[in-house]
């Protein structure tokens, strides 16, 4: 109906000024026309005048023979014709200039008609596609209101679905929070059970090692009532079959209540580790004790002697550019450097000295972190290229390449079975791999962005970009627990007997966390300690007596463990800030590396 009535609209705007047209130019061609009339008149009439004074002129000389007497009337009448026909000659040729005129005026009018015309023609042509397009247009437009339509429906439907996802949403997230409020309840319950236990087994040990004593004085008065004397070897062949392994570390010239009294003071000790060891996991496995002929360092808790650095003994060029981690061999001999060049180098700690042994290849960015098995057999590395690789120390040959993570991987450590690694990335995920299968066992999503991991043989703690120290079961796939710190984690690391956990984060302060108690033991920090990176290293000594860390003015920072108080600053020979520090397991070594290209050997020597 709307498009009949624009269609008569246009059809009546054309009519009208066809009209309007023919009006005004009739109106021109009216007065053309009627002066066009007026010239013809005007000269027919001068024909017909001239045709007659013609005539007059023949007739007059021969009425002037016919009669004299009329030629003085002849004469006047022939004046009066001839200035008459000197007037209509003129008024004949104002007439033909104004036919000129008028003429000229036709043509004009008619080239302009013409060129309206053409105009027409083209507006005619012009709408016509104007039209077409209107109509296609209105298809168009039809065509919108129907998808519009749709999608308005398609719109509302997922209005619905969404609404009813979030009505499920809530309810799970509801779900969620309870279940991790009975989780929560759960492990401290748990916590509390192990607590008590360990109470339950020292009181018991405490009893025990009473008993004991009770009776080695019971023994010893007796023994000093017989008269005859005590072969020292029967002595020991008692103590043997007693003592086993604790009897070995008595001198056979002691007396027996010295080396019985050493031997039940250490049980209830062990017994108490013993439970501790239950709680956390910490008893390795029979095949984590393999040895290699590079593992010459003392057991854990053993470590002969810490020396406390005091003198850089060697300063070398480690990397091409940035150097990123650094880690002693299990045997102390061995140091492994990782820097932005995509290498591991290998350097042989010779009387002070950093000799150059070789270099593992294989890695397409650079190197995040290092790690040693616990038999110095593999070297463990993480890498900016989201994987981790694995070398064998015999050949230095790459043996597998860890993929799967979709960011740069910070961390990867051995468990203490050296049959599976642990690894940490930028992409928020922990992944847990088998290297009998090369396989990745269990990926969980940490929420956070890894810095750094340690493990013990059930339990991995990760330190995390949203400053938090997260607890992972294994088995469980599933956080423990979690503390919370002031600053970005950027480093973890245990003591020898893994009962003791120290952090390094971004408000420039360590700190100790006692597993067992899960409560910070001691804080440090320094006037003029300041965390350079978010990838910083510290690290425990062997005996767990001091701590190491390097600030980003290059300074290397000493703290004693006991007071919680400074013991040194070594700050003249890193140029740039150091990321990370190693103490060899001898205690003998220090190792620092920085963001420049250098590495410096310390000892006290």
């Amino acid at each position: 109906m709307a498009a009949r009535r624009a269609d008569c609209g246009w059809k009546r705007h054309i009519s009208d000024q066809l009209k309007l047209r023919d009006r005004v130019q009739r109106h021109t061609f009216e007065q053309i026309v009627q002066q066009y009339n007026r010239l013809l008149e005007k000269s027919d009439l001068q024909t017909v005048l001239t045709e007659r004074y013609q005539t007059e002129k023949y007739d007059v000389p021969r009425g002037h023979e016919a009669s004299s007497m009329d030629s003085s009337r002849s004469d006047s009448l022939h004046q009066e014709m001839s200035q008459m026909r000197i007037r209509h000659q003129e008024e004949l040729t104002e007439l033909h200039k104004k036919r000129g005129e008028l003429a000229q005026t036709v043509i004009e009018l008619n080239n302009q008609i013409q060129q309206k015309d053409r105009e027409i023609q083209s507006n005619e042509a012009r709408m016509l596609e104007y039209q077409q397009q209107i109509a296609g247009l209105e298809g168009d437009c039809r065509d919108l209101r129907n998808n519009l339509q749709e999608l308005e429906m398609a719109n509302q439907t997922l209005k619905d679905e969404y609404d009813a996802l979030q009505i499920t949403f809530s309810a799970l997230e509801e779900k969620l929070r309870k279940t991790s409020e009975d989780n929560q309840e759960l492990v401290s319950r748990w916590m509390a059970e192990k607590a008590l236990e360990a109470n339950r087994l020292n009181a018991e040990n405490e009893k025990d090692t009473r008993r004991r004593q009770a009776k080695l004085q019971k023994d010893l008065a007796d023994a000093a009532k017989e008269p005859l004397p005590i072969e020292q070897d029967d002595d020991i062949e008692v103590l043997a079959e007693d003592g086993g392994k604790g009897a070995g570390e008595t001198s056979p010239n002691r007396p027996i209540s010295r080396t019985l009294s050493r031997k039940t003071s250490q049980q209830p000790q062990g017994g108490l580790l013993d439970s501790i060891s239950n709680i956390f996991g910490r008893r390795r496995s029979a095949n984590s004790l393999g040895t290699s002929p590079e593992t010459t360092e003392t057991p854990s808790g053993g470590c002969a002697e810490v020396r406390v650095p005091t003198t850089a003994l060697h300063v070398f060029e480690a990397h091409d550019g940035e150097v990123n981690t650094v880690r002693f061999s299990p045997g102390s001999r061995l140091l492994a450097t990782g820097g932005m060049d995509r290498r591991v180098k290998l350097w042989e700690v010779i009387s002070g000295r950093c000799e150059a042994k070789g270099a593992l290849t294989g890695s397409n960015a650079g190197i995040t972190s290092i790690d040693f098995d616990s038999a110095g057999s593999y070297l463990l590395a993480a890498s900016n290229d989201f994987a981790s690789r694995i070398w064998t120390m015999d050949d230095y040959r790459l043996r597998h390449t860890l993929t799967g993570h979709s960011g740069k991987v910070l961390s990867a450590r051995f468990l203490l079975d050296n049959a599976r690694i642990v690894s940490g990335s930028y992409d928020r995920t922990l992944k847990l791999w088998d290297l009998r299968s090369k396989v990745c066992m269990k990926t969980v999503f940490a929420g956070s962005s890894c810095n750094d991991i340690v493990c013990t043989e059930q339990c991995v703690m990760s330190g995390h970009f949203d400053k938090k120290v997260r607890f992972w079961d294994i088995r469980a796939e599933s956080i423990v627990r979690e503390m919370e710190l002031q600053g970005r984690v950027t480093s973890l690391d245990l003591n020898h007997d893994r009962s003791e956990l120290l952090t390094c984060s971004r408000d420039d302060v360590l700190k100790i966390i006692d597993l067992r108690s899960n409560a910070i033991r001691q804080t440090f920090s320094a006037q003029g300690f300041k965390c350079g990176a978010d990838w910083t290293r510290v690290t425990f000594s062997p005996d767990g007596s001091y701590v190491a860390g390097g600030s980003a003015d290059g300074a290397l920072y000493v703290w004693n463990v006991l007071t919680g108080k400074l013991d040194r600053t070594l700050d003249r020979n890193h140029s740039s800030a150091i990321n990370s520090v190693s103490w060899s397991p001898s205690g003998t070594y220090v190792a620092s590396v920085e963001k420049g290209s250098r590495a410096i050997l310390w000892s006290d020597m």
